[in-house]
């Protein structure tokens, strides 16, 4: 008596598999990336399609991934190797499917994907495009609708929309999906279906008016669809950024951690989609969406101004979050010319420039010490009316701090730094882990010696992978990490010392 709401499970079984689901669409005449329909065993086999049939740059794909997981480039043939091992474990650790296919590497496409709705009854229609083309590690971080790429070109929208409407059909789709693609030098090919809601679904309900989850609804209990396709009408501009606890400064670090205070912008044409508050907490075992960022306004340009603004307005302490790249993002040229703005997501340097502003310096004592803060109550009166004020600042000398700690001297001042026992300073031959995750592979040994930039180990941290290497060249002395273990951020990953250094062998 239960009526799943969605896709029937032949369709999802069809779309799940990407192997499978270009099989389907080329018998059905939709365009696919060139490439393999069958899974690839071993990387003997995958060096004879790349040199052979595809060329280099080619993508290795996990056959059951999606969102990003299971998706790596060899560049050349020195790099098929660890794209295919790498492809593999994460299939296998996200999708438990460690099989991969072949496709042509696009360099610098446009993603671009067609938003469709179908009911039981033979309908289908798709409601426009957005586009997804700025990515990390191929994971979407701004969505827009329409397309700048189809605007420019009139005919583009019914084209790719009737590729959306004939793959759905190739699956009796019934409900909401995507059919994603990629587009680049006038060709649009299908890169695989959704199906299911997509995070970025908003921004089409925020240009058509069309409550999609809604539409959902109603093709499951049996209704049509609400809408023709001639009563689909995109108006004005929609964009979508993802708040993430990510450091981007960082190279988007994972940034788990506790909000303190949390308020969202607010205003016309201005949506928020999150489930997080004030003290709420973002766990590092799951993806590290914060929430979604929707704006709407009467084209491009007024819409990147009214989220430059909403992003502004935004505050969530505590939590380190993707806010400031993306506000610095929307004000590049890059993004008023409607690029794919790959190259900034990719220069580690920029990203370093979108650091949120440092906190004002802490009050020190005499040798450079933080001072201790309290906080004290006064009431005051002002023009006849009285205040009850909170003071914070640091303690007056003799004060006593409460909660000042073990081994705080009477008065509450801490002990000077020459009173204290010294820490172990790792200095500059420690490597320590830069954020918390679990180890999820260690690749050197201890005694090895390594080169600066070489891979350590790889940490799992909120969904993503998270290459850890080598800050200098030298020998590993110590590496007090092992597979499988949690690790927090600071903890030590290895001690790497100048050759000179190392312990001589037994």
């Amino acid at each position: 008596g239960i009526t799943f709401i969605g896709p029937p499970a032949s369709a999802i079984d069809a779309m799940g598999s990407k192997t499978a689901a270009r099989d389907l669409m080329k018998a059905a005449g939709v365009p696919i990336v060139p490439g393999t329909t069958e899974t690839v065993e071993t990387v003997a086999d995958a060096m004879k399609i790349a040199k052979d049939e595809i060329g280099f740059p080619v993508a290795v794909k996990a056959a059951g991934g999606g969102g990003g997981k299971g998706f790596r480039v060899a560049l050349t043939e020195d790099e098929l190797e660890g794209a295919f091992e790498g492809a593999s474990r994460e299939g296998e650790k996200f999708f438990s499917d460690g099989r991969v296919y072949l496709e042509r590497y696009l360099p610098n496409p446009r993603h671009v994907e067609v938003q469709i709705i179908a009911d039981k009854h033979g309908n289908c229609i798709h409601l426009g495009e957005r586009d997804c083309s700025i990515q990390r590690r191929h994971q979407k971080l701004i969505e827009e609708s329409p397309a700048p790429v189809v605007e420019a070109d009139p005919g583009l929208r019914d084209r790719i929309g009737q590729i959306g409407v004939n793959a759905a059909k190739a699956v009796d789709y019934v409900g909401a999906g995507t059919i994603e693609g990629l587009f680049q030098d006038g060709e649009y090919f299908f890169l695989e279906m959704n199906t299911r809601v997509q995070v970025e679904h908003c921004v089409t309900e925020m240009v058509t008016g069309i409550d999609i989850v809604k539409e959902g609804i109603r093709a499951a209990a049996g209704l049509p669809l609400s809408y023709t396709q001639e009563q689909v009408e995109l108006r004005g501009h929609a964009i979508e950024c993802r708040i993430n606890a990510e450091n981007a400064a960082k190279n988007f670090t994972p940034a788990p951690g506790k909000i303190g205070a949390y308020r969202e912008p607010s205003g016309p044409g201005v949506r928020v989609d999150s489930g997080v508050g004030p003290g709420g907490e973002v766990s590092p075992m799951y993806d590290p969406m914060v929430s979604k960022l929707i704006v709407w306004d009467v084209d491009r340009e007024a819409a990147t101004q009214r989220m430059i603004r909403a992003l502004e307005e935004y505050e969530i302490e505590g939590l380190t979050t993707l806010i400031p790249f993306h506000d610095a993002l929307l004000k590049t040229e890059q993004w008023a010319n409607a690029e794919t703005c790959k190259d900034l997501v990719e220069d580690k340097d920029w990203l370093k420039s979108t650091a949120p502003a440092p906190a004002p310096p802490k009050p020190t004592d005499d040798d450079g010490e933080p001072l201790e803060t309290v906080e004290q109550s006064y009431t005051v009166e002002v023009s006849g009316r009285r205040f009850d004020v909170n003071v914070i600042g640091p303690a007056f000398a003799g004060a006593v701090v409460a909660g000042a700690g073990a081994g705080a001297p009477a008065g509450g001042k801490k002990a000077k730094r020459s009173e204290r026992k010294a820490g172990g300073a790792g200095g500059p031959d420690l490597l320590e882990a830069p954020l918390q995750g679990n180890m999820w592979k260690v690749v050197v040994e201890k005694g090895q010696t390594v080169e600066e930039g070489q891979l350590l180990c790889i940490i799992e941290a909120m969904k993503m992978e998270n290459e850890i290497t080598a800050h200098k060249a030298g020998v590993i002395e110590d590496l007090p990490i092992k597979e499988g273990a949690a690790i927090q951020a600071g903890d030590p990953i290895a001690r790497i010392v100048s050759p000179a250094a190392a312990p001589a062998a037994e």
